[in-house]
């Protein structure tokens, strides 16, 4: 110890060896420049702190977050009851320990607590909102993105429709919280639209709370309908039908509960097992009278009882949640159904339904057939199914099957009913219909051949010359070539001349609404609405403008292109939340 202690110390222990004091003499060796450090120069963290761009997309029950340039988000958090614990609650981490499901479905919390929010604002903790958004990013930056909490900016992935309470509640947790400087706000919509390639679609968001469709033209949204069939029924239609099949001393002890299962394994069976039927097509398949029936070949000894068993199968489902562990043995047939009442409800007649809970094929039809002729043609060309529920095993295709269907049955008229269908088939109304129009076509109408001026009768057909004289130079009218517009040309380049796909049902692939917005976030594309950390912090969201106080052809525009709503950040200027702030 006292050698090394009358040593010289080591190098990365002393100063010296990196800057000189003034006045020092220089030592033996070759000299080599030296650059001083600048006294402020930090960690390289903080420089590329103020390039990096984090994307995050919100959900009802999950948070996407990554970086923008990258293909596909760096991490997920889910919603549940177990980020709604106190700091220093390890009973998660105890071998006795068991989640009182029950007690929480007492008291009105059976799936609630696995959802950030609901629309439906009425008697909403905000607060409780703002804490789940931050405890989410925290986990997410130091789980997935390895980052820590400096101010950066942010792009957030929107649904169209949140209200402005919640939206506030989140601005108001970030900014005091985080404190990026600014937050760019996308709707998810265009974010799909980007991810797909197209800049028209027709958006099918099978989300949790609500199925919207949406319409997209140029990058615009032009209508939104929504009907309150989603993720949430589907999982309240499989706790239906596990229910019914589980006996009667597993249900516990009280019988008025309105849920025996956990929502966690209702949701688990949902996500596994639960499947969509296609469309049941009536008509030319049905044996009539005149035809017989397909009999299906089997062996004598073989009943027809065992054919239909080999044919449908049976499921194992094995159920933890309840009383005592136990086993149901369903047919496979029978786990279509919370699909098909979940969505369809096949069973009950349109009109028996009011217009926020339409099933979804009606809602897409009722869509599309609201739009103009031109948007139409484009929207349906390109239908984008996305959201947890369109994942279920053949809802995407019986969605699509059903809107076909409509539209041979019924076209593009949207005057509909018994009296219509009896006009159609009036046979006499029909020859009437033909007769005037044979009448009123142009070609049945008496064109006069000529004209008489000043006196002297002019033939039709010698009043239009082939060519005309001029300056003693003859111009043949019929071989002319137009010159080149130079104006024209400019303009053709950057326009794309493939023939695009219209008026005819087609459905399409997109990379998801994160992987649109960090597209478009890469290529600099100006956002519908930037939010100002200075200003949210002085005025909240009474500081943005009025829908009086700027363009009202702008705020209808909601375009990603160069003219989009991308107000300035700097104080004093004018700025809206888009379409947010008409919710």
């Amino acid at each position: 110890m006292s050698a090394s202690a009358g040593s010289a110390p080591l190098p990365h222990r002393s100063v010296a060896n990196i800057r000189s004091p003034p006045g020092a003499g220089h030592r033996s060796g070759p000299s080599t420049p030296h650059r001083p450090i600048p006294a402020n120069f930090g960690s390289p963290s903080s420089l590329r702190a103020d390039e990096e761009i984090i994307i995050v997309e919100f959900g009802t029950r999950k948070l996407q977050v990554g970086f923008s340039g990258d293909p596909a988000p760096r991490g997920c958090v889910w919603f549940g009851p177990d980020q709604q614990r106190r700091a220093g609650d390890f009973r998660d981490w105890q071998t006795d320990y068991r989640y009182d499901w029950r007690a929480a479905a007492a008291s009105g919390l059976w799936g609630k607590d696995h959802e950030l929010w609901r629309y439906d604002v009425r008697g909403a903790d905000l607060g409780l909102v703002g804490d789940k958004i931050e405890r989410a990013l925290r986990e997410a930056f130091s789980k997935y993105l390895l980052i820590d909490s400096r101010p950066r900016r942010m792009v957030w992935i929107l649904p169209s429709s949140l209200p402005i309470p919640l939206l506030s509640a989140a601005l108001d947790s970030i900014f005091g919280r985080f404190q990026p400087p600014t937050v760019s706000l996308l709707a998810s919509p265009l974010a799909l639209a980007v991810g797909a390639g197209v800049r028209s679609a027709l958006v099918v968001d099978l989300g949790w709370s609500e199925t919207v469709v949406t319409s997209v033209y140029e990058y615009r949204e032009v209508d939104s309908k929504r009907s309150i069939r989603g993720g949430r029924t589907l999982v309240e239609q499989t706790h239906n039908l596990l229910a019914k099949h589980l006996p009667e001393t597993q249900k516990g002890p009280d019988d008025n509960q309105e849920h025996v299962l956990s929502f966690e394994e209702c949701s688990d069976i949902t996500t596994r097992m639960v499947w969509c039927k296609t469309r049941q097509v009536s008509g030319p398949s049905r044996p009539t009278s005149d035809t017989l029936a397909t009999v299906q070949e089997q062996d004598e000894g073989e009943s027809g009882d065992h054919t239909t068993s080999k044919r449908t199968g049976s499921v194992t489902i094995p159920l933890r949640s309840c009383l005592s562990p136990a086993t149901l043995e369903l047919p496979f047939d029978a786990l279509a159904e919370p699909c098909e009442n979940a969505f369809f409800d096949s069973q009950y007649s349109p009109t028996s339904f009011d217009d926020h809970e339409l099933p979804l094929h009606l809602l897409v039809y009722r869509s599309l057939l609201q739009l103009p002729v031109d948007v139409r043609a484009l929207c349906m060309s390109g239908i984008i199914f996305t959201g947890g529920c369109s994942n279920v095993l053949g809802l995407r295709g019986r969605i699509f099957d059903e809107v076909s269907h409509l539209v041979q049955e019924r076209g593009w008229d949207p005057v509909q009913g018994k009296a219509v269908e009896q006009l159609r088939a009036n046979s006499k109304l029909k020859r009437r219909a033909a007769r005037q129009a044979g009448n009123t076509s142009p070609g049945a109408a008496s064109q006069p051949e000529g004209e008489e001026q000043d006196g002297i009768w002019h033939d039709a057909a010698d009043t239009l010359p082939e060519g005309e004289e001029q300056d003693g130079v003859w111009h043949d009218a019929a071989n002319t070539v137009p010159e080149a517009d130079a104006i024209e040309e400019q303009l053709k380049r950057g326009t794309d001349r493939r023939p695009r796909v219209q008026g005819e049902m087609r459905a399409i692939e997109s990379l998801g609404a994160w992987s649109g917005a960090s597209l478009v976030t890469h290529l600099k594309a100006p956002a519908i609405a930037t939010v100002d950390r200075e200003l949210w912090l002085q005025h909240g969201a009474a500081g943005a403008s009025r829908a009086s106080d700027v363009d009202h052809k702008a705020t209808q525009r909601q375009s990603l292109g160069a003219g989009g709503l991308m107000r300035g950040s700097a104080a004093g200027s004018a700025w809206t939340l888009g379409v947010w702030g008409a919710n």
